[in-house]
């Protein structure tokens, strides 16, 4: 069983290879009011009536060169505008990404790039806001450039965001510590997935055949 264990090792080291290998890192998050510390809950208008949970998912890109972090957000029941619905309670306040080496799915963590509100997304402006045409909500994407960020740059956040201690975070005129929320994890690639999975099935099957054995 250990040489089974040790064994198992070596397909995630290859995982890990190829994966470094790549020419972008892809990374994506699901965006809740579950995932706020403390939770964002219970959601009302201005005059205590129930709103609807607010969600989405972003997906980010990080460059070969680790200098550029492109994102795209979708999120449903904000109010992009200040016009989709007729309250405050909901309307988008602030839009972050947070980051550091103590961040978990339940662990707080400093602003390090703003990119609505309060925006470093300054060199240059890359930010687009597409509120829906009908409904509420709507999709905001930009840049991360290297020099770009809040008393830090996207160098020195690099390892945070992809050791998943980083997360995307939306907030509101209700709630302005934040509404919704999502960890940004890696997304494994296809073909590191599908090696992973031959190596493992091999290996597990060698294992078997000698537990066998010995018995």
């Amino acid at each position: 069983m250990v040489r089974l264990r040790t064994a198992l090792l070596a397909p995630m080291i290859v995982l890990a290879a190829v994966g470094t290998g790549h020419a972008s890192v892809l990374l994506s998050a699901t965006i809740t009011n579950s995932q706020e510390n403390p939770p964002a809950s219970p959601l009302t208008t201005t005059t205590g009536a129930s709103r609807p949970a607010s969600f989405g998912t972003a997906t980010f890109t990080l460059n070969d060169a680790a200098t550029a972090l492109t994102f795209s957000a979708t999120l449903f029941n904000i109010d992009f505008t200040g016009s989709q619905t007729a309250d405050v309670n909901d309307n988008l306040a602030l839009g972050h990404i947070h980051a550091a080496p103590t961040v978990t799915p339940a662990t707080n963590g400093s602003v390090v790039w703003g990119f609505f509100g309060v925006s470093n997304d300054t060199m240059p402006n890359d930010v687009v806001i597409s509120p829906f045409a009908t409904g509420v909500g709507g999709t905001i994407s930009g840049k991360w450039d290297a020099a770009e960020g809040n008393n830090t740059t996207l160098g020195a956040q690099v390892a945070n965001i992809l050791g998943g201690h980083a997360y995307i975070n939306f907030h509101t005129v209700q709630f302005p510590g934040g509404e919704a929320r999502g960890n940004i994890s890696v997304v494994p690639e296809p073909a590191s997935l599908a090696l992973l999975g031959v190596g493992l099935a091999g290996l597990l099957g060698t294992g078997l055949r000698r537990s066998r054995r010995a018995a």
